[in-house]
Order: structure tokens, then sequence, then C-alpha cells
């Protein structure tokens, strides 16, 4: 099956070129860093050892910067590197201001890629996040005795059956990792049944929060809105700005005063849901305008990335994107460490367990159309203010899941034999 798979990856990196033509013109690539992809360089490793974290995107990254901050702090580790595959996420790690981090974008996994990244880089222990699991990379990791962690484990049940299909695949490339730490107990069972054999499970490491989080002020916003019955949908994805903005209209024949704001998961989308809006007759202000705010705008866009915990902190009822759509949701503890409460569709699987959570908690409900949407934005907009016990608890959860995971591992570590 590996013979397979180098073939077909191979075929993807011949026609990358294409691929990635096409992702520039979308402004989904980096106008000159798209080359890190093919195993081009552009950052240079300093003299000692190396760390490497991998995760795909903007939440696997966000996921592990309280781990970060800690190995930030020690001293045998000179390089922090970390990898991802989108652009969104490159922007998201350039807002930290980490002393020892550098950021590349992950390349291709074909065997001559694999071979030439851990040569160049030589990491010491090379940290997944998530669901990545890219065997080339894991294989040429083992030849050369380079620990393998798995942070925040995730496997699905559709992942799960696709594995399963290749039975003694599976087993090759998962009996390679050294340790794991499963995002939930399905996924712990999952990752048992596909051979990982070092497995344990103190809880999501999406519960834990960075010890720098920076808020920043939106005065023109604060001010706007002081006098406002607000709410925001966040992480949205195609279709699911449409409905926002059908829920806004009705929201407006109750509350006149009523503005929502929008967070899109892909701001290169702008300017199709700003069109996609105004034909709904809403006005449309987008937050990097320096315009002054119209009183009468209906819909304010945030189009940077980076502003997701600032609104979060001003605004407490936030609607979670990739829910009505057939995406898995979004994580919704960012929102609810900031005493938000959450409205998502019934598309959640990859949050699954801590949806659950946050349904025994009452700070989330579950909605299908817009007409359920509105009821609970109206029962939100009534309900009486618990952020501050909510944060406590999920902080204190969030502390106890990063101290288990970091001991964990500086524990499995001290037995490794590092390379530098």
């Amino acid at each position: 099956m590996i013979h397979i798979y180098r073939f077909l990856i191979n075929i993807t990196y011949i026609i990358s070129p294409i691929i990635i033509a096409f992702r520039l013109f979308k402004k989904k690539e980096h106008p000159e860093r798209f080359k890190e992809k093919l195993c081009y360089f552009s950052k240079f490793k300093k003299k000692g050892k190396l760390v490497w974290f991998h995760g795909a995107s903007v939440g696997e990254i966000q996921s592990i910067i309280p781990l970060i901050e800690k190995f930030e702090k020690k001293k045998e580790i000179v390089n922090i590197l970390i990898t991802s595959n989108t652009l969104s996420s490159s922007k998201i790690i350039e807002k930290f201001k980490f002393s020892k981090v550098i950021h590349q974008f992950f390349p291709i996994d074909t065997n001559f890629n694999c071979k030439k990244f851990i040569n160049y880089w030589k990491p010491s222990v090379a940290f997944f996040i998530d669901s990545e699991i890219w065997p080339n990379t894991i294989i040429n990791l083992s030849k050369k005795k380079i620990p393998i962690i798995l942070l925040n484990g995730r496997i699905t049940k559709k992942t799960f059956q696709r594995w399963k299909n290749f039975p003694k695949f599976s087993n090759f490339i998962f009996k390679k990792i050294d340790l794991s730490f499963a995002c939930s107990n399905i996924s712990k069972n999952y990752l048992k049944k596909l051979g990982v054999k070092n497995l344990k499970y103190f809880g999501n490491l999406k519960f834990s929060q960075s010890e720098n989080e920076k808020i920043v002020k939106f005065k023109k916003l604060e001010k706007f809105i002081s006098s406002k019955k607000i709410w925001c949908a966040s992480s949205t994805h195609f279709n699911e700005e449409k409905l926002c903005g059908l829920t806004h209209k009705k929201l407006k024949e109750k509350y006149k005063n009523v503005l929502t704001i929008i967070i899109p998961r892909h701001i290169e989308r702008t300017h199709i849901i700003k069109d996609e809006l105004s034909k709904l007759n809403l006005l449309v202000y987008e937050h990097e305008s320096k315009k002054k705010i119209n009183k009468n705008t209906d819909i304010y866009i945030v189009n940077s990335y980076g502003q997701t915990k600032s609104i979060y902190n001003i605004c407490k009822n936030v609607f979670l994107g990739g829910s009505l759509i057939k995406h898995g949701g979004q994580n919704p503890l960012e929102a609810t460490r900031y005493g938000c409460n959450i409205l998502h569709g019934p598309n959640t699987d990859n949050f699954k367990e801590i949806y659950e959570y946050l349904d025994r908690l009452k700070v989330s409900i579950k909605i299908n159309n817009t007409s359920q949407m509105i009821r609970g934005l109206n029962k939100f907009f009534l309900k009486n203010d618990n952020s501050k016990k909510i944060k406590l608890k999920l902080t204190k959860i969030g502390n106890k899941i990063l101290i288990n995971t970091y001991n964990e591992i500086n524990e499995f570590l001290k037995n490794e034999t590092y390379k530098t």
C-alpha cells in the first residue's frame, strides 16, 4: 500500500504547480513563501535543539499555543519549528511575539521532500496535531529514531473506516507513533484499534488558553454598539452568511437597534459576502474601513485575521459556523472562554464531546434553520449573565489538561535520546 500512496502523492507533486498557481490567484497562498511547500526553505535553523510542531490550519495551531509558550521557556530548546498548510494559520502565528519560533509551510508529503525536510531541520522530536497523519513523513522520522507524538489526536468515524480498509498499512503507520494524546474518548478508542500503543487521554487541549491573550480595543465599534442589541456569526462558510442576513431582517422587526457581526472563516470571501447581503437590502460595513460607521448599519463584517477574540470580548451571543453545512463545526471553546453563549447547527462531529459538555452547562443551543436561530437569540438576549462562572470553570479545566499533557511529554522525553 505504501507504494500506491507514494505513486499518488508523487502525481500530486507533479501537478502541484498548477494547484498552487490557482491558489495564488485565489489569494490562498503566500506570494513568495509558497515555495516552502516544494521544500525550498525561507528560514535558517539556529545551532541547537529544535522541536517541531505541525498542524493543518488555524484551529490546530491555536490549540498548541499554550504548549508553545511553555516550550519557549525551556533553555535547552533553541528552535521551535511550526509548520502548517494554510495562509491564515501563518498570519495567526505572526501575531504572537515568540522569540524561538520559526514558521514554514508544510511540504508535500513525497518521500524525497520528507528526507530533505528532516535532514535540513533535524528535529529532536516531532509533534503532529489533531488528524495530521502523513505516511512518508512518519516513516522517515521513525527511520531516524526521532520521537513522534500525536497531540489532541482526533479520528472521526469516517476517517477510521478509511484506515480500516487498509489494516496492514494503518497498523504499519500508527504503531510508529511513540506517544499519543487523544482529544476524546471516541478518538482514543479509534486510535487504539488503529495500532497506537502509548495512548493517553486527559481531555481536549483546546480547553487550554494562552498566558498572553491580547485583547484589542475597538473603540469605534464599542462606541457604536453601546446602544445596540448585538450578536456575532463566527467562522461562517458559504450559504451561512445569507442565513444570518435573513435572521437579521427578522430580528430587526422586533429590535430596531440590532447589529449583526460576521467573521467569515475565509476573509478573502468578504466581497462576495458583502454583495450577497447587499442584495437583501442590508447595509454592510467592513472592519478595516476608515469611514465612519453609518448609524443604520445592519451587518459589520470583520475582514482581517486575529480579531475574533476581541469581538468575543464585547459580543456575548455567538453563532458558530461550519455547523449548518457538512463541515463538522468549529471549536466553541474560544468563544465560551470569553463568556459567550453559543448557537450551532447539527453538524458538529469534530467537537461532539465538547458540545455535549457545553449543552450541560446550558451555554449552547442547537439550531437547524432561521426560525430556530431567531428563537435561540431571543432566549440569549433575555438570559441572565453567568459568563464569569463559566469562564472560571473552563479555565480550571483547561489548565489541568495543559499541565497534565506538558508533564507527560517531559516525562516521556526524559527517557528518549535527543538529537541536536
